[in-house]
């Protein structure tokens, strides 16, 4: 069985690009999100359970997200039917990753799990790994998103956990407010770190 690895962070914290440096450094990922816009995609399993719910929100066959969004941000109701709709597939697509990595033999895996504190799923993995940078750079980096507003940016903050707990509760922080370059090399150091203390575990 793989060694997984959480990876979370607030909005516009850099987890994507930090995402994409553990699969250049030969670590599989597993992406929520992408795995959202699969379940949501025509032919999806979540389509029909959304329609039933969210009728607005489909269209020609598939999720709309804008049109999903605009329908539950700020209705905690609502939110609370999406995610027992979402999460039940959400798991159903990562236990199969799972079990592709541990197939292929990989040592380590990567979760990217935007809200992990939020679900509890820390108890579900082996290591936290957060990313995180100032909150001006993590609002000027929001703020330029096209469709992004400020109500919408304080919106979801208001549905994460504070960038200062997840640090608090990481097994490591990978640093985005410096260069691309600077957090590869954190991030290559930490598969490292990682390798070495699965080796010496035997």
């Amino acid at each position: 069985m793989a060694y997984v690895v959480a990876l979370t962070g607030s909005i516009g914290m850099g987890k994507s690009a930090t995402a994409e440096m553990f699969r250049a450094a030969g670590v599989p990922v597993w992406d929520a999100d992408a795995a959202v816009h699969e379940i949501y995609a025509r032919g999806g399993p979540a389509v029909e359970p959304v329609r039933a719910r969210f009728p607005d929100a489909v269209v020609d066959g598939a999720v709309d997200r804008e049109r999903l969004s605009a329908e539950v941000v700020g209705n905690d109701a609502a939110i609370r039917d999406l995610e027992k709709i979402v999460h039940p597939l959400v798991g159903e697509h990562r236990a199969a990753f799972r079990a592709e990595a541990d197939a292929d033999g990989a040592d380590i895996v990567v979760v990217d799990v935007p809200l992990l504190f939020e679900t509890g799923g820390e108890k579900k993995v082996d290591a936290v790994v957060v990313v995180s940078a100032s909150a001006d750079q993590q609002r000027e980096r929001v703020l330029a998103r096209t469709g992004m507003s400020a109500a919408k940016f304080e919106a979801i903050l208001a549905r994460q956990t504070p960038d200062a707990e997840k640090r608090a509760r990481a097994d490591h922080v990978v640093d985005t407010s410096v260069s691309l370059a600077e957090t590869e090399a954190q991030v290559q150091a930490l598969v490292v770190e990682m390798r070495a203390m699965l080796a010496a575990q035997g």
